[in-house]
């Protein structure tokens, strides 16, 4: 439940000032669509006005100065620029619009009129000028022009100044919050409160002020990192009061890893028992399992999918793409099939009776293992006792695609796999509400990796190379980044790759992409 206090942060943008149907898609589009990611939009550098004259303002520099209007200069010829002289007692100044309305700008500053005039100041032909000047204002209004203007992320159809303008409109919804860091900790880094922070974040006067260093974006990040952790820390805890199915191994388990055609290695022993662990303690299981291509994972994986039918229940594997659902199927079924175990695959690309057997055969039971791909958590899918929901290449799945399959059973155990190599600090930060398992070394004869970078101009000795592992029986497989080619980009393409191999192997080239 949300405290009553943060409402104010948590409101939509479209409830200040200035914000209508036009400028809320922008603003949503660059911060976010609430007040609260208006205000942690934090400016990127800052403008320093000084009042000048234009004989002693220097090129590149922002000024302001006290100009009277001397005449207007309409454009000669389509594409050039309005220009309107000034003068002040150091000499002329043009101040320069393209695309801009005369009217307008004869309204804006008439002849022999008196205008304060900011902009960055430019020298063209030993000749000084602003294009388009921020600001052109009467006498009386001077004040309006600030001495320090904090610079924001801008987007199309939404400029910085107008982005300075809907954060100057928030701050009052900023709400004098307890203090939650501790005392004598606040005290040692010289941190200032947290309004304090938000309200110096939006004012800096130097671009030192905009470093991440500063005392002001270290408290305000640190306040970020600790509110992520906490947030991690209760998704964590959540699952402990989920009562979970108890599974433990079986004779399935123990007729599977007879029929595996290798002896597990140490870590995969080592992350079995974790996992095991976890599936007999009555307490729901989210683990990640994480090593390189070829450490064994989907082994271990197996292994805690027949605990899952030993035990009485049903394991689902789920994948990203049709391809890698596919391979899982191929490899895992016949070892399920030769131990009793039915197997089935689901993908969206079945044929209507195909899907209709497959789905029969998980709501009833009869098949106790399922691979598939989203196509497992959709609506039509209604399994008979889920209890272990296994998914590869976790990244490229959502949080709540992976709940979505959870929720097709009760108290279901989570099994995550990645062959991505994850940093201690990254692990802490978006994996921390999984325990991870580590498969730090591979099956015993494994050949070693060689890798090697060529430049594209030495494709012909890649080529070479395939074709002399080609006539040793060998297998090749090569990747590019488009499946068809690009205007856009010169990289290769799946397609014209493959057709430039089968001509220079002169054997079949199989041809893979998502499309």
């Amino acid at each position: 439940m949300r405290p009553e206090i943060l409402f104010p942060l948590f409101a939509e943008v479209t409830s200040l000032k200035g914000v209508g149907a036009r400028v809320a898609p922008l603003i949503t589009r660059l911060a976010g669509p609430l007040v609260r990611d208006v205000l942690f939009l934090a400016p990127t550098g800052v403008v320093r006005r000084e009042a000048s004259t234009t004989d002693q303002a220097r090129d590149g520099e922002t000024v302001v100065l006290d100009l009277t209007i001397d005449r207007h200069l309409p454009p000669h010829k389509i594409g050039a620029p309005w220009k309107v002289r000034a003068f002040d007692a150091g000499g002329f100044v043009h101040l320069i619009w393209f695309k801009g309305h005369g009217e307008h700008l004869k309204r804006l500053a008439p002849p022999g009129a008196r205008r304060i005039v900011s902009g960055k100041v430019e020298r063209f032909n030993n000749e000084a000028q602003i294009p388009h000047p921020d600001y052109v204002l009467a006498p009386e209004r001077a004040e309006e022009i600030p001495g320090f203007e904090a610079i924001y992320p801008a987007t199309q159809g939404l400029t910085s100044r107008q982005v300075r303008k809907l954060v100057q409109t928030a701050l009052p919804a900023l709400p004098d919050l307890p203090e939650w860091q501790d005392p004598a900790w606040r005290a040692k880094q010289g941190w200032p409160a947290w309004r304090e922070a938000m309200i110096a974040l939006h004012d800096p006067r130097t671009e030192a002020d905009c470093a991440p260093e500063t005392p002001v974006r270290r408290r305000l990040a640190y306040d970020e990192l600790l509110a992520h952790q906490l947030a991690l820390a209760r998704r964590r805890r959540a699952p402990q009061a989920v009562p979970a199915p108890r599974l433990t191994a079986g004779d399935a388990s123990t007729r599977l890893e007879a029929a595996l055609p290798f002896t597990l290695t140490g870590a995969q022993i080592m992350a079995l028992a974790e996992i095991r662990g976890d599936l007999a303690s009555g307490e729901q299981m989210g683990r990640l399992l994480q090593g390189d291509v070829g450490s064994g994972k989907t082994a271990v994986a197996a292994l805690a999918m027949a605990d899952a039918v030993a035990s009485g229940f049903q394991a689902a594997l789920m994948a990203p793409t049709e391809i890698l659902a596919r391979q899982h199927a191929s490899r895992l079924s016949p070892l399920f099939e030769a131990i009793g175990v039915r197997a089935v695959l689901l993908t969206g690309r079945d044929s209507a009776p195909v899907r209709r057997d497959a789905l029969d055969a998980i709501a009833s039971g009869e098949a106790a293992v399922a691979f598939g791909t989203h196509a497992l958590f959709q609506d039509a899918v209604r399994f008979h006792r889920l209890a272990l929901a296994v998914v590869d290449e976790q990244h490229r799945f959502g949080v709540k695609e992976r709940a979505r399959l959870q929720a097709k059973g009760d108290g279901v155990h989570l099994l995550t796999m990645s062959a991505t190599p994850i940093p201690r600090t990254l692990e802490l930060t978006q994996y921390g509400d999984l325990e991870v398992s580590r498969l730090r070394e591979k099956p015993p004869g494994r050949k070693p990796v060689t890798t090697a970078v060529l430049p594209l101009a030495r494709t012909d000795e890649v080529v070479a190379r395939l074709k002399a592992a080609l006539a040793d029986g060998a297998q090749a497989y090569w990747i590019c980044p488009l499946v068809a080619e690009s205007e856009a980009s010169d990289l290769a393409a799946a397609e014209a790759r493959a057709g430039e191999l089968r001509r220079a192997l002169g054997v079949e080239v199989g041809l893979v992409h998502g499309q």
